[in-house]
Order: structure tokens, then C-alpha cells, then sequence
């Protein structure tokens, strides 16, 4: 526990550190100068100018010749009660690596994010982690170039582990999907290729704040940090919600300037049998089936979608990138509808700020239950096996504008999905809040927030995201 905690106050540092006033003008320039440099083009096409990838005879699975990578497949979920629905779903058993390295400069913790294209970002670039990388691309079944920084998260010479943990991603879109979250310090020098920079927690926090900028990749990988309760000295005492928010993370050690443990409405212990509880009383069951039994979607030459137009399609992309392993390519894309939602309700409760989250059931999850956020609207149809109304969306939707405390649009995972976005908030409310919320939520503070995301399988990556936002409000 004594590493742990050193690695909160190294990383809580590292957000708390002051910027240079030239820090972001430089960080800009450089992002520039990323966007002018690279040739970067996304092309529509059929399905039959897919290079390598074919509808398999017999299941209609979309495929790669290599049998890698990944595959478009069926899904069917049963309800318990005699319904079924079917869907087109990405399965993708291979466990990738989302690896950020960190390093110290002059005294503080940095971290190595690179300017990345992806043929489904809204933008061209996003900041990504420093490997971003599926087992294909990292074994190089593509033929292509080495994955750059990958020797400081596998083998023998990696550097020093502060992170390390399996996380699951979209459960409406990819089956069991899930991929290995790292954080690791470099142990020696590091030589810097010009589409990667250092940043300090503190900047990589005021650059949530831009529009489509910070991958959901860096997000996740971020969530998962340890962070410590800032010293007494620095709580913001002008500003009381962010005095009450630096509370909820708990003391560590004599960093914490004597303040007592953070007190939450409910022990950890109690959580996990919270969300044990709500996953056994899951009724239904999913599994995959062949594409080719999924009802309710239609394939044309160029794409398959919903008959309703109101959930995605599954679409096909001519990529050239001249920053990657491979610089030209096809692949298909999950396009979803719609753009979604997903808020983090914020209460101060005794001078400590609870965050109120839902146990969310996701037909793909392997768990099938995780904690998620407390308004969530997916960027495609609201499915019956969702937690079925928002009893809390009006709470949100007609919040006053002071009370919102995030509120930024990003994307979800460009390698996978076709301009997906999601409007992430954090909402702060107040008295008038029901005190009494129904028995699939539950307050819990960011401490016990960052106690579970250690492990697996605890947190939806949009919990993961919206985690990540509240750490920015420091």
C-alpha cells in the first residue's frame, strides 16, 4: 500500500503543478505544426473495396483474411421473459495495450501523449496515450513498423509498473471487449519523435476542456491514476465545492495536513455488495450468434444498418495516415446516430463532495453489471435491457448553468467507431436533490471511485471518462 500511496502524491503533484504562462500557446503551436506535417485522409466505400476483409460464407461475419484484429458478428440477448433482440456487434477477443509512460522532469511527474489520427476521430488528431495498440498491431500482422515506446511496457526491460489493470470497453457495441490500462515510469532516457510531448497532469486537465481533443483512450488510462488528497494548506477555501471535492479523495499519510478520513455514506464493503447484489438480479442472457441471423438490419453495398434508423450502421473506410505503422489501409466502422450523454450528479454531503452512480447493465460487458454514470443516454437506441428511464435526466438537462462544473463534447474510440461523440458533464446539485434514490444507485466518494477502478471490470469506460473529468476540476 506504501507504493500506492507514493504514487498518488507523485501524480496528485503533477496535477497540482503551476504551468509556465507560454505552456499552452506552446502546446497549441506544436499541435499545429502535428496537423500541418501529416497526410491524413478517410475515404467511404463499399464493402467490396474492402482490402482483405470479406463476408464469411456461411455466418456473414465481417472478417479480416488474417483471422486478426477483429470481427463484425451477431449478438442475441434474451430477456428471461420470452423477448429477443439482435444487433450487429464488434468482437474483438485480443487484449490490446492502452499504455501512457511517465517520466520526471525537473522534480515532477510528465506524461508521453502523442498527436494521433484514427479514421473515425471527429478531428483528425486526438492526444493519445503513448501505445495505443491492439496484440495485431503490436505483433505486426500488418507488415508495417514497430509500435513506437512499446519496449517500456512489455518484456524484460519495461520500465517501473504504477498502473496495471484489465478494463472493459462499450458494451452496447463490442463483445467482452477489453484492453490492458498501464501506466509505467520510464527508468531511463527517452529519446522524443516529434508527433509525441511531455505533459504535467495540471495541462493534460485544462486540455479536457477542449472540444474532441483528448482521446478516450488517454481518458480511460487517466481514470485509473491514484491520486491523493492535496495538502490542508491548498484546499481552495474561496471556492467550497472544490474544497469539498479535494476532501473526497482522502487523506494520504501526513500529506493530507491531519485531515481526518474522508467520511462517505457508505463503506466499500457495503459498494461491493451493492453492485453484486445488482448484478444477480440480472435476468437476461446474451451471446453471439452469425451476422447473418441478426434481424432488423439490412446490408446494402455499402452498409449495414439498423431498418429504424435510430441505433448505427456498420460502414466501410479507405484510411492514409503518414504517421502510422501502416500508412494506408481499410477496415470497417461502427457509425452510431446519434451524439450521447453521460453526467456525474454531484452533492456535497458533510463538507465532502458523493458522486452518484448507477449500476448499469450492458449486454456485451463480461461482467454484464458495471458501475456507470448517473444520466446516460448512448449515442444510439436506448435498448429494453438498458436500466430503462433516466429518473434523473431532468435533474440535468434544466441544471442552472453554475451548477454545471464539466461540460465538454469528446469522442469515443476512433479505431472502432465512426465519429462517435459523447457530451460528458459533471453537475453539481444541491438540497432539493432527493436525499432517497432508487435501490440501482448509489453516493459514493472519488476516493472509493479510485479504490475500484484499480480493478477490473468495476467501472463502464464512461465512468472511466467521466472519472477522469472530475480530476480535471482540481
Amino acid at each position: 500500500m506504501a507504493a500506492l500511496d507514493r504514487s498518488a502524491v507523485r501524480f496528485t503533484a503533477s496535477a497540482l503543478t503551476d504551468l509556465k504562462p507560454t505552456a499552452l500557446a506552446d502546446f497549441h503551436r506544436w499541435w499545429a505544426e502535428r496537423l500541418r506535417a501529416g497526410v491524413f485522409e478517410v475515404t467511404p466505400l463499399a464493402f467490396a473495396e474492402l482490402n482483405g476483409w470479406y463476408f464469411a460464407p456461411g455466418s456473414g461475419n465481417l472478417v479480416h483474411e488474417s483471422g486478426k484484429f477483429f470481427e463484425v458478428s451477431g449478438m442475441r440477448v434474451d430477456s428471461g421473459d420470452g423477448e429477443q433482440w439482435s444487433q450487429p456487434i464488434i468482437h474483438q477477443p485480443e487484449v490490446g495495450i492502452l499504455g501512457v509512460l511517465v517520466k520526471e522532469i525537473d522534480g515532477v511527474l510528465h506524461c508521453l501523449l502523442q498527436a494521433k489520427m484514427e479514421p473515425g476521430n471527429v478531428s483528425t488528431l486526438q492526444l493519445s496515450p503513448t501505445v495505443q495498440a491492439t496484440r495485431s498491431n503490436y505483433t505486426r500482422v500488418h507488415g508495417g513498423a514497430q509500435t513506437r515506446y512499446l519496449e517500456h511496457f512489455r518484456g524484460p526491460g519495461r520500465g517501473r509498473v504504477l498502473v496495471d489493470v484489465l478494463q472493459s470497453e462499450q458494451g452496447f457495441w463490442c463483445w467482452h471487449k477489453q484492453n490492458r490500462n498501464m501506466v509505467v515510469e520510464a527508468t531511463g532516457d527517452v529519446p522524443l519523435h516529434e508527433d509525441f510531448v511531455w505533459l504535467p497532469l495540471s495541462q493534460v486537465w485544462q486540455l479536457m476542456r477542449c472540444e474532441n481533443l483528448v482521446n478516450m483512450n488517454t481518458r480511460t488510462v487517466l481514470g485509473c491514476l491514484p491520486l491523493a488528497r492535496p495538502p490542508k494548506a491548498l484546499l481552495p477555501v474561496e471556492d467550497p465545492f472544490r474544497a469539498a471535492l479535494l476532501r473526497s479523495y482522502g487523506p494520504v499519510g501526513d500529506d493530507a495536513g491531519g485531515e481526518p478520513e474522508a467520511e462517505a455514506l457508505h463503506t466499500l464493503t457495503d459498494v461491493v455488495s451493492w453492485l453484486t447484489e445488482m448484478k444477480t438480479r440480472t435476468a437476461w442472457t446474451s451471446r453471439l450468434v452469425p451476422l447473418d441471423e441478426v434481424t432488423g438490419f439490412s446490408r446494402t453495398a455499402d452498409a449495414l444498418a439498423d431498418d429504424e434508423e435510430r441505433d448505427f450502421a456498420i460502414v466501410a473506410r479507405g484510411v492514409r495516415a503518414g504517421n502510422r505503422e501502416v500508412t494506408r489501409w481499410t477496415q470497417p466502422l461502427l457509425e452510431p446516430r446519434r451524439q450521447g450523454l453521460a453526467v456525474f450528479v454531484a452533492k456535497r454531503v458533510g463538507g465532502v463532495v458523493h458522486l452518484l452512480v448507477r449500476a448499469r447493465p450492458e449486454p456485451g460487458l463480461l461482467g454484464r453489471v458495471e458501475i456507470g454514470p448517473t444520466v446516460r443516454r448512448p449515442p444510439a437506441f436506448d435498448t429494453m435491457l438498458s436500466c430503462g428511464p433516466e429518473p434523473f435526466h431532468s435533474h440535468v438537462s434544466g441544471a442552472d448553468p453554475a451548477q454545471v462544473r464539466f461540460d465538454t463534447v469528446m469522442s469515443e474510440e476512433g479505431g472502432r467507431f465512426l465519429h462517435a461523440e459523447t457530451r460528458y458533464q459533471v453537475i453539481e446539485v444541491g438540497d432539493d436533490f432527493p436525499p432517497d434514490v432508487p435501490e440501482d444507485y448509489c453516493w459514493l466518494t472519488v476516493q472509493q471511485l479510485t479504490e475500484l477502478v484499480r480493478h477490473s471490470h468495476y467501472l463502464t469506460v464512461e465512468a472511466r471518462s467521466l472519472l477522469a473529468c472530475v480530476h480535471s476540476l482540481w
